[in-house]
């Protein structure tokens, strides 16, 4: 991560239209530094060699459209964190769906309304200045590389507020390893300790957009936040946390193969001034119960355990 004190954050454009990369040089040139490609080629190689704190991507591209693009991005391990708009003239949602689903960070509709161009950069921008935070402020569990608890309630809150003000929703993915006393009391506490890397891994590589935040919550519980995720889009990503997690081999210390699950509980909601945090994760933790009295191994929404109860 690019430490950025007095120097300007960099910004990487790539579209095939002159008009479009003039109007965003225009609306975000005074406070970023601008990098600009012509097609998805050319951007790859421009991200290469700049490494740019953002990406702004044009889908509809000559050579190589803005979905082939980022998913190269998303391969190359120098790449892949880098925070990616896409902008388009296409106002399908499934075309921001599938966007987001690829890793995109965001969306811009054109025409550019110069406000929401800053807003959209902006906050991608505060995101990185705060995992700038964590790195410096000792914010990250050592074991597993990922937020600790600290480091995870003070994104919650700085989330909570954001969603409040453009009155969004966000969701939150309580996650909890099955059986893992008796995984500890069967082979070891050194290798529950590899059982906790490889999940904290998994989790934080299925959240492939960069404001999504993983945690470690305690124990061998995990937290996952997903700012501006309703439901479904939350509901989608716990059962790919959820599949991953079960197809992944751990590997023991003394070189034999092993399995593990999760449970994973998801509450959603659309916060307003009298709303608590406490409630929030509250209920995320009732329907993480619910999911291993079912029978653990799946996932369970706050929401349905709402309706049970009419």
């Amino acid at each position: 991560m690019k430490e950025q004190n007095n120097i300007k954050r960099s910004l990487l454009i790539i579209d095939d239209s002159p008009l479009n990369i003039a109007v965003l040089q225009r609306i975000l040139g005074e406070d970023y530094q601008i990098y600009t490609a012509w097609n998805g080629i050319d951007g790859l190689k421009a991200a290469k060699e700049h490494e740019p704190d953002v990406i702004i991507l044009d889908i509809i591209m000559p050579k190589m459209d803005g979905y082939q693009t980022i998913a190269l991005l998303k391969e190359d391990v120098h790449l892949q964190n880098i925070p990616v708009i896409f902008i388009t003239g296409l106002t399908d949602r499934n075309e921001e769906e599938k966007a987001l689903a690829l890793g995109g960070a965001d969306f811009i509709v054109k025409p550019f309304n110069p406000a929401i161009v800053k807003l959209r950069v902006g906050s991608q921008i505060r995101i990185l200045n705060y995992i700038s935070q964590i790195e410096r402020m000792g914010l990250v569990d050592s074991m597993t590389g990922i937020a600790n608890r600290r480091g995870f309630d003070e994104r919650l809150y700085s989330e909570w507020k954001r969603t409040i003000r453009e009155e969004g929703e966000i969701s939150i993915l309580a996650i909890d390893i099955d059986f893992f006393k008796k995984y500890n009391d069967t082979y070891g506490h050194l290798n529950g300790d590899l059982v906790l890397k490889t999940i904290a891994d998994v989790i934080a590589q299925t959240l492939k957009r960069p404001g999504d935040f993983a945690a470690r919550w305690g124990g061998e519980e995990f937290i996952a936040l997903l700012p501006d995720t309703d439901l479904k889009g939350a509901t989608a990503i716990a059962e790919q946390v959820r599949a991953n997690i079960e197809k992944t081999t751990v590997t023991l210390r003394d070189g034999r193969n092993t399995y593990t699950t999760v449970s994973i509980g998801v509450n959603t909601q659309k916060p307003s001034a009298d709303c608590c945090v406490d409630d929030f994760l509250h209920d995320a933790d009732e329907a993480l119960y619910k999911a291993k009295a079912d029978g653990r191994n799946r996932v369970c929404l706050y929401s349905d355990m709402q309706k049970e109860e009419k």
